[in-house]
């Protein structure tokens, strides 16, 4: 049984952080998070060093997915952006991403190549199309969490969006991620349509189209699971800069000690010592 799916029925919000490979995942099961969130922008910024504007496979986040798996024990929601494809593309994303461990597969109604969610331009397809890859997407998983996405806000105004969303809960979607809502009052009017029927998703995107608040306060509102998709990324890419600037400078990483792990730090972090003695324990074994 999901283990999300008990979770979800707790009166607090449940707050997911955006990872993308299995330093940041571990990193984040190590700091006390009950779930995880696999950024799809997050993956297109550092594995291809590119927006996130649709160029990222969904094989290339099954790998990302599946080397999480292979780290942290967590629930992970994945990005599945459209799906790639047709109702029968998004039963076989499905199925690897349910192989490779994915806990939560969230579909969004963007037209392909989408782009993020809070990028202007946006398209979409049409709700039938839509609801037909939900229900593909229901009839293909075993136990994943099915969520929804709509982008209407953006493209067709609230009340679009909010008729987009009723019909892929009709259609069977376990959850409801309404995209970029533009105020507070927004936020409000979906929490009042859907929090006491659906868990909904609270996307937290700073300097992005919605309002930032913290989780406790979208979950007073009926939000029950809040995520920061992309933050550790723009922390890790303001350090880098810095950290580049200061090895240019001074030549040497000695006025950046304070802001950095040592070697020896590092190894800590990983485990190391405790794997190596895990190894230990096979040597000589016949």
């Amino acid at each position: 049984m999901n283990a999300l799916r008990a979770r979800l029925a707790q009166p607090t919000a449940l707050l997911a952080p955006g990872v993308f490979d299995a330093l940041t995942a571990s990193m984040a099961e190590a700091a006390g998070f009950e779930a995880l969130y696999l950024s799809g922008a997050s993956i297109a910024y550092t594995l291809l060093g590119r927006p996130d504007i649709g160029l990222v496979s969904m094989t290339e986040v099954a790998e990302v997915m599946a080397r999480i798996r292979d780290r942290v024990a967590l629930p992970v929601i994945v990005d599945a952006d459209t799906g790639w494809g047709n109702a029968l593309n998004v039963q076989r994303t499905v199925r690897v991403f349910e192989r490779a461990g994915a806990s939560v597969i969230q579909l969004e109604d963007q037209t392909s190549p989408k782009r993020c969610g809070h990028l202007r331009d946006k398209s979409l397809i049409s709700a039938r199309e839509m609801v037909g890859k939900i229900q593909a997407a229901v009839d293909a998983r075993t136990d994943a969490l099915i969520m929804a996405r709509t982008d209407a806000i953006a493209v067709e105004g609230l009340e679009a969006a909010l008729d987009r969303a009723e019909q892929y809960l009709a259609a069977g979607a376990d959850a409801l991620f309404i995209e970029a809502p533009e105020d507070a009052a927004q936020l409000q009017t979906i929490a009042d349509r859907f929090a006491a029927r659906v868990p909904l998703l609270a996307n937290m995107v700073e300097g992005g189209r919605t309002p930032v608040a913290n989780t406790e306060a979208l979950g007073a509102l009926g939000f029950k699971i809040v995520i920061f998709p992309g933050g550790l990324v723009r922390a890790l890419a303001m350090t880098a800069q810095a950290y580049f600037a200061s090895l240019k400078t001074h030549g040497s990483n000695e006025n950046f000690r304070n802001s950095m792990f040592d070697f020896q730090g590092l190894q800590a972090l990983l485990g190391t010592d405790g794997m190596l003695a895990q190894g230990r324990r096979y040597d000589g074994a016949v």
